[in-house]
């Protein structure tokens, strides 16, 4: 069993994004402890959200009061709802979570079934709890709770069982609300350093990405949004402001999300267990081609980025067991995109396997202005982002 610990500073994010789940069929409430229920017994949102600020002190230090844990069995582990709600709580007793409020919920959204549980990781007196030697004793803990219950060890487990989810298809509607499960699925569950990484690490998704950089009223402005793409990379539909979504997906957001996730990956040593993998590969491959499905087998996609003439410039990592967007260069001089091109560039095939395994340098740089919007032109429509440009010039002009 596979643990894996978020923890920030918006409750509501956190709450909504299981509430959402459930309203949507793919997740149930299984238990809760120190929350409020209604007459009929059902979990809301709002409950939910009354009952945590309860438990929170209006003086509180901690910047980021709220934990949010997925507990993962392994697809082959057969375990009832019962079963599934122990666990949890011997997990959150022996984290110390175990007397503080939270909500265990039961996600049905992929084939392997799996736990979502939200706590608050202060006290009523707003004192944190214990984190340290977190993963760790995480560790140790779901070890405990696989010996217990008779699981499938985690460290037998194939990397290419880690659980993936759904691509965002534009054609089955409601694009909207597949980006935005998506996007704060992805932030939360996946460690990158730069917007950038986390870009490409959305492409797999059929995800797009733009920052909208300008100025407004003297003052800098930083936005992005999103847009639904085609299995070619191609733009689709409208786009989606952040802002329409959340504030975890907003630039701001992510910006200190890059730097919580510098500290944890470099604390975790986590570049140490993927490094091997990408010099096995690299070992015996003559192309791209090769080196593409070396890694692929053991579940880890290759992103290139290469100019006009075919040259790379960017190279991206995405290793699913370990829950990371990293480019090259990270790992060391020998996987940077200039060693790779260096490496292949004898490799005249522009075609890899795998869907957005390259991204081709056909993005504009942005210009000088109040506002620096993306050019969707011939990329699918964009008529919201059209009106609100119109918007903010009206409102210069009247000042």
């Amino acid at each position: 069993m596979v643990a894996k610990i978020n923890i920030g500073s918006s409750l509501f994010g956190a709450l909504s994004y299981n509430q959402e789940k459930v309203d949507a069929g793919e997740a149930k409430v299984l238990c809760s402890s120190k929350v409020l229920l209604p007459t009929d017994k059902s979990l809301t949102l709002a409950f939910c959200m009354r009952s945590f600020e309860n438990h929170l002190p209006k003086d509180i230090k901690t910047e980021k009061p709220v934990v949010h844990i997925s507990l993962n069995p392994h697809p082959d582990d057969n375990l009832s709802d019962e079963q599934l709600s122990a666990i949890a709580q011997e997990y959150l007793d022996k984290m110390g979570y175990g007397n503080q409020p939270f909500v265990v919920y039961k996600h049905e959204d992929i084939d392997r079934h799996h736990i979502h549980i939200v706590s608050l990781r202060v006290d009523e007196n707003g004192k944190k709890i214990n984190d340290k030697f977190e993963f760790r004793r995480s560790k140790e803990t779901t070890l405990g709770l696989e010996q217990k219950y008779g699981l499938y060890p985690a460290e037998k487990r194939s990397r290419l069982q880690s659980p993936q989810p759904k691509k965002v298809d534009y054609r089955k509607g409601d694009v909207k609300k597949q980006i935005a499960n998506l996007t704060k699925e992805l932030a939360g569950s996946y460690r990158f350093q730069s917007i950038r990484e986390y870009k490409t690490l959305l492409s797999l998704y059929n995800i797009g990405l733009e920052e909208v950089k300008g100025e407004f009223e003297g003052k800098p402005y930083h936005g992005i949004v999103y847009f639904a793409l085609d299995k070619k990379g191609r733009k689709k539909g409208l786009p989606v402001k952040a802002s329409l979504i959340g504030k975890q997906v907003g630039a701001e957001n992510l910006k200190k999300r890059c730097g919580y996730n510098a500290q944890n990956i470099k604390k975790n040593k986590l570049t140490k267990a993927t490094r091997p993998i990408i010099e096995s590969a690299m070992a015996i491959s003559k192309t791209r081609g090769q080196f593409t499905q070396q890694l692929q087998k053991q579940g880890i996609d290759l992103v290139f980025r290469e100019n006009k003439d075919g040259r790379i410039y960017g190279v991206t990592f995405i290793d699913h067991s370990q829950h990371t967007a990293l480019n090259g260069s990270r790992y060391g001089k020998a996987f940077s995109a200039n060693a790779l091109n260096e490496k292949f560039r004898q490799d005249t095939s522009q075609n890899t396997p795998g869907e957005n395994s390259e991204i081709r340098d056909n993005e504009k740089e942005p210009a000088n202005g109040i506002f620096t919007f993306i050019d969707f032109t011939g990329q699918g429509e964009n008529y919201e982002e059209e009106a609100f440009i119109r918007k903010m010039k009206r409102k210069r002009k009247r000042k």
